[in-house]
C-alpha cells in the first residue's frame, strides 16, 4: 500500500534562547504508530518504519520546498530509528525521529538593537572627555539616559519573552544602562566636589590611601605632593625679595637719589604682597585640592571600566556570532 497524500505537521519545541539573537534551536518530531506494533517471534509485522531517502536528500529538499524566507533558516535534517519495546508482551514499536536545526537570522537584531546600543554607550563613553570644570556633563548624560530608555521601550518587542534562561542580550542592554546611570552618578558626585571642595572636612586617612595611593596609581593619576612644596615656600620667598627690594633704611639713602625710583620700588612690593594673597586664594586649602583630586580619580577609574566593557562585550558578540556560523 502506498499513500502518497502530504500531511501537515503544527509542532512546538523548547527554545535555548541564551545566545540570542544568534541561537541555534533543534527540534525533534518522532513518528511511530500506537497502535500497529512490531511481532518479535514471528515474521508478521504489522507497521515498519524506515527513511524513505537519505537524510541529505531529505535535508536538500527541504531546502528547496520553503518558500518563505523569514526568521529562521534551515541548518540540517538527520534521521534516527528507534525500536521501544512493549512491556509483557513480544512486540516493539519502530519510531523514526527527525532532528531538524534552525538558526536564527541575527541581521535584524544586530542593525536595531545591538548597533543603536553600541552607539549610545559609545557616545557616553566619549563625554568623559568633557571638562567637569566648564561643561554641566550631567544634562547631556541626563539626555543619553532618557533616550537610551525611550529606545528600549520601543524595542522591546523585539526581545524574547519565553524560555529557559536569560538571554545574554537582556543581560548585555541591561548593564549598559546600569553604566549610564552610574556615570550619572559620578557626575554629580565630581560636580559637587569641584564646588563645594572647600566646605569639606579633611579626607580621611583610608580614603588618602585607598583612592590617592592606590587607585590613583592604577590610573596613572598620582598623588600630588610638588604643590604643597611649593605653597610652603612661596611666602618666605616673597618675603624675602620684600626685605631685599627695601633696602637700607631711610637715614641712609642719599638725598640725591630720585623720588620716582623709589616709589616704583614702594609699588613693586605692593604689587608682589597683592600677587602672593591671590595665588593663596586661588590654589586654596590642602583638603580642598586633595577632595578634587579623589574626584578626578574616580572619573578616571569609571572611564576605565568604560572601556573594558565595551571591549569584553565587542568581543563576546563577534565570538558567539562567528561561532553559530562555523555551527552550519
Amino acid at each position: 500500500m502506498h499513500d502518497a497524500q502530504p500531511v501537515k505537521v503544527v509542532s512546538s519545541c523548547n527554545l535555548d534562547i541564551y545566545t540570542f539573537p544568534f541561537d541555534i534551536q533543534n527540534c525533534t518530531l518522532t513518528f511511530n504508530s500506537y497502535i500497529h506494533s512490531v511481532t518479535l517471534l514471528s515474521s508478521a509485522k504489522d507497521i515498519k518504519i524506515f527513511l524513505g531517502k537519505p537524510a541529505d536528500k531529505i535535508t536538500e529538499v527541504s531546502k528547496m520546498m520553503m518558500t518563505t524566507m523569514g526568521e529562521w533558516e534551515l541548518l540540517d535534517i538527520t534521521a534516527h530509528k528507534y525500536s521501544t519495546h512493549i512491556e509483557n508482551e513480544d512486540s516493539s514499536i519502530d519510531e523514526l525521529s527527525f532532528h531538524i536545526r534552525v538558526r536564527r537570522r541575527a541581521t535584524l537584531y544586530v542593525l536595531n538593537l545591538l548597533i543603536p546600543s553600541s552607539f549610545l554607550i559609545t557616545v557616553d563613553l566619549f563625554s568623559f572627555l568633557l571638562p567637569p570644570q566648564s561643561v554641566d556633563r550631567s544634562s547631556f548624560k541626563m539626555t543619553l539616559i532618557l533616550g537610551y530608555t525611550v529606545f528600549l521601550l520601543i524595542m522591546n518587542d523585539m526581545l524574547p519573552i519565553t524560555g529557559n534562561t536569560i538571554p545574554l542580550i537582556n543581560v548585555f542592554l541591561s548593564l549598559c544602562l546600569a553604566l549610564m546611570v552610574a556615570s550619572l552618578l559620578e557626575t554629580i558626585v565630581i560636580t559637587n566636589l569641584l564646588c563645594g571642595s572647600a566646605n569639606l572636612s579633611p579626607v580621611p586617612h583610608w580614603i588618602q590611601v585607598l583612592v590617592l595611593q592606590i587607585l590613583g596609581c592604577l590610573v596613572f593619576l598620582p598623588r600630588k605632593t610638588k604643590e604643597q612644596g611649593d605653597a610652603d615656600i612661596k611666602p618666605s620667598t616673597v618675603v624675602a625679595h620684600c626685605k631685599a627690594d627695601e633696602g637700607p633704611p631711610e637715614e641712609s639713602v642719599p638725598v640725591v637719589e630720585d623720588k620716582a625710583l623709589y616709589e616704583l620700588r614702594s609699588l613693586g612690593r605692593d604689587l608682589r604682597t597683592i600677587r602672593l594673597q591671590v595665588e593663596q586664594q586661588l590654589s586654596g586649602s590642602q583638603s580642598s585640592e586633595e577632595w578634587i583630586q579623589v574626584g578626578f580619580i574616580i572619573d578616571r577609574l569609571l572611564f576605565g571600566l568604560y572601556i573594558l566593557f565595551i571591549s569584553v562585550s565587542f568581543i563576546t558578540i563577534i565570538i558567539i556570532w562567528v561561532n553559530s556560523y562555523n555551527a552550519s
